[in-house]
């Protein structure tokens, strides 16, 4: 099997809710919402086996200086494949001229991270205020 990648900021509802689903995050049950949001980040890459949606990265930025990925998911059926890994290194690329990339990583997945160059901040934690959508 051979993994594509894209920059589309284009996907069917179904595809997204496929993915987002396949982790189990709540943000696939809001697929008219994704779908919006797809188009506005500013950087989008995908990771496709035939016209399945198997992996995605966002990212939004201030355009020179700090890029946030805000979303990095692979479907776990294709996890092992360095579909994650290769996201974060076309992330890297892309950015490689800003002064930071930053990203909140799960506990369970920090490990992760750390091997794509990554550092946990000694002073900082991560804090959010998450609406639920009805």
């Amino acid at each position: 099997m051979e993994i594509k990648y894209s920059d589309t900021h284009d996907f069917s509802k179904e595809q997204l809710q496929d993915l987002f689903l396949s982790v189990e995050w709540s943000s696939g049950h809001y697929t008219d919402k994704l779908v919006i949001a797809m188009k506005n980040f500013e950087t989008v890459y995908s990771a496709w086996d035939n016209d399945k949606l198997v992996g995605m990265i966002c990212v939004m930025d201030d355009g020179i200086m700090t890029a946030y990925v805000h979303y990095l998911l692979v479907n776990p059926q294709y996890h092992g494949m360095k579909i994650g890994r290769t996201l974060v290194d076309m992330v890297k690329q892309k950015y490689s001229d800003y002064l930071r990339i930053a990203i909140i990583a799960y506990d369970d997945e920090v490990h992760f991270y750390e091997n794509c160059g990554f550092k946990s901040s000694d002073n900082a934690s991560p804090m959010f205020i998450t609406s639920l959508w009805t």
